[in-house]
């Protein structure tokens, strides 16, 4: 198991900043405020000194007033706009305030309670916050993209359409900013280097459609290839003006998700968090979970319930995975795996009405069903596949909150002695078993992840069993930076799949079975600094990476080019940043 190292802030005093904005202009620039905490010295330079009170905070004092006022609003929404409008005022204090209690105010600023930001989008409202790109606009996109990127050196572009938010479906205006932040918490781009984009193509939400408070495109989602051009008129100029930052695309629906980031891929560094981060971070759970047992991960079969961008995500990342670490054929590699739809188990005799492109390579054959039952529309169901499959692995991510049955958790314990069960579903409410029931149908022996934060299951000993969660937060943020930092020309499967053996050699499951396969998430910095490591040097084993200094130096680029939520010391120049 490969030890973690801290994540340290350097001392604000080893940072000078030569910044050109005075007075009124400086207290409301979110990038350069300090509020309080500008020192005497720097309020006379820089015509403060009667705009703020008196006294000088620390960064500590000023954290531990912002989580006091954190504090007195009660509901979780209502701490996600007092953080909102923290960040509006101040990156340094928000990002340090995130950080001092990153587990509990992650949830926050994301997932779960994003989602409800999201919904209320319109009603939350008050500021702006990135670039709005609307569909009867697109003449003025090139004018409207330079107006907010035009000098600046943008390493990070997070887009997104908002078919598919978080899973609560078409929210018309979504906003991809909480993504954009994970970056920067987690990761440790600089907020200054990134840039969020909302692409408004109307929506199909009839409650959206119906409210007059709504702030967007009040249209049916504009779809085919009016959408298409719309999409490519948008990454073309990405790649004529920004050519070697990240592209990260975020809750774009089923029919588009996959179809866009293989259109995009080879030509452009993209990502797609829902189809290729829930894909690595489960891969690295399972390559933990193998690392338990000692076997492989073409030693496997794999069940997936739920065959949506998250499900083909996940088998596409393992099945890859499969072919470059254990050195089976394509062929045979999607042989190992069965998914499972809304209509069933994807095999021939559903025909192309009922099986996406996509799907096509994990079609399973007629004749290997012949005699299993089927329901009344002849579509055979999750626990007959458990039984004639015997698998090793069963993962959930279609929102089926309890389809992992009792009768099915212990039909897959008999064909094998250590079940892996992977509950991927969020919210918890929609997962599809708890594991603290899995834990207990398997006597303990199951391997298990959820999508959603769990307690603890106790073993048959009386032990605590860590329940791993596969927060896609635990590598997402790694492998972008991984990709920013090597100026890779590409984000390839090769680089993905390195960022995901990182992050499975820390789980702690590797030096005790009854701990989590993965990093605790107040660990997700430093594990998100490994992946990165890993993913920038798999760019430059494959000769993609578009910088002139060596594979050796990774590591010492990699920790140097962190962003730190410090203040710094600030001088007055009038050239200076704005």
């Amino acid at each position: 198991m490969q030890k973690l190292a801290k994540v340290m802030f350097p001392m604000s005093s080893e940072l000078v900043f030569k910044v050109a904005l005075r007075g009124e202009t400086l207290l409301t620039s979110p990038r350069w405020n300090k509020g309080t905490a500008f020192t005497k010295e720097e309020r006379n330079d820089f015509g403060l000194t009667g705009r703020l009170p008196s006294r000088v905070n620390t960064i500590e004092e000023q954290c531990e007033r912002a989580y006091d006022q954190l504090r007195s609003h009660e509901s979780p929404i209502q701490q996600n706009s007092f953080l909102q409008s923290l960040k509006e005022q101040n990156w340094v204090l928000y990002y340090s305030l995130l950080s001092r209690h990153l587990k509990e105010l992650t949830s926050i600023i994301y997932t779960p309670t994003e989602a409800e930001a999201i919904a209320k989008y319109s009603h939350l409202f008050r500021r702006s916050e990135g670039l709005f790109l609307s569909f009867p606009d697109q003449d003025s996109m090139e004018e409207d993209f330079l107006e907010q990127t035009r000098g600046k050196d943008i390493e990070l572009i997070v887009c997104t359409d908002a078919e598919a938010i978080l899973g609560i479906g078409d929210q018309g205006v979504g906003i991809s900013s909480a993504k954009s932040a994970i970056y920067a918490l987690l990761a440790g781009i600089n907020p200054a280097k990134a840039l969020s984009v909302t692409l408004d193509v109307g929506t199909d939400n009839e409650t959206l459609l119906n409210d007059y408070l709504y702030v967007g495109w009040p249209s049916r989602r504009v779809r085919g290839v009016e959408y298409d051009k719309f999409i490519d008129k948008f990454v073309q100029l990405i790649r004529k003006h920004h050519p070697h930052c990240l592209l990260h695309f975020e809750d774009f629906g089923v029919t588009n998700a996959q179809r866009l980031l293989e259109l995009y891929r080879n030509e452009h560094s993209v990502f797609n968090d829902d189809i290729q981060g829930t894909g690595a971070v489960t891969l690295a759970a399972l390559m933990a979970a193998v690392g338990v047992t000692k076997s492989k991960l073409a030693d496997q079969r794999y069940v997936i319930f739920g065959a949506g961008s998250a499900g083909l995500g996940i088998a596409k990342q393992v099945r890859d995975a499969i072919i470059l670490t254990d050195g089976v054929s394509r062929e045979e590699a999607n042989k190992k795996f069965y998914l499972i739809d809304r209509f069933g188990l994807i095999k021939q005799s559903l025909g192309p009405d009922k099986i996406r492109p996509a799907l096509l390579e994990f079609v399973r054959p007629d004749e290997e069903w012949s005699n299993v039952p089927a329901n009344d529309a002849g579509e055979v169901e999750l626990l007959e596949i458990v039984g004639k499959v015997r698998p090793t692995v069963l993962i959930g991510c279609s929102t089926k909150g309890g389809a992992f049955t009792e009768r099915v958790v212990r039909t897959m314990k008999e064909g094998c002695e250590r079940p892996i069960i992977f509950a991927l579903s969020n919210p918890s409410n929609l997962v599809e078993v708890d594991p603290k029931d899995a834990n207990d149908w398997t006597e303990g022996m199951a391997l298990l992840a959820t999508g959603s934060p769990f307690p603890p299951a106790k073993m048959p000993n009386g032990k605590d069993y860590i329940i791993a969660e596969c927060n896609n937060a635990l590598i997402y943020p790694g492998l972008g930076f991984g990709s920013m930092l090597s100026q890779s020309r590409q984000m390839t499967d090769g680089m993905i799949i390195a960022g995901a053996q990182r992050l499975a050699a820390l789980s702690p499951a590797l030096k005790d079975p009854d701990s989590g396969l993965l990093p605790n998430f107040q660990d997700a910095p430093a594990a998100n600094l490994e992946v990165a490591i890993a993913v920038a040097e798999q760019a430059f084993d494959e000769g993609i990476q578009g910088v002139s200094w060596s594979r050796e130096e990774v590591r010492t680029k990699a920790e140097d080019k962190q962003w730190k939520p410090v203040y710094g010391r600030y001088e007055y120049d009038e050239q200076g940043a704005k």
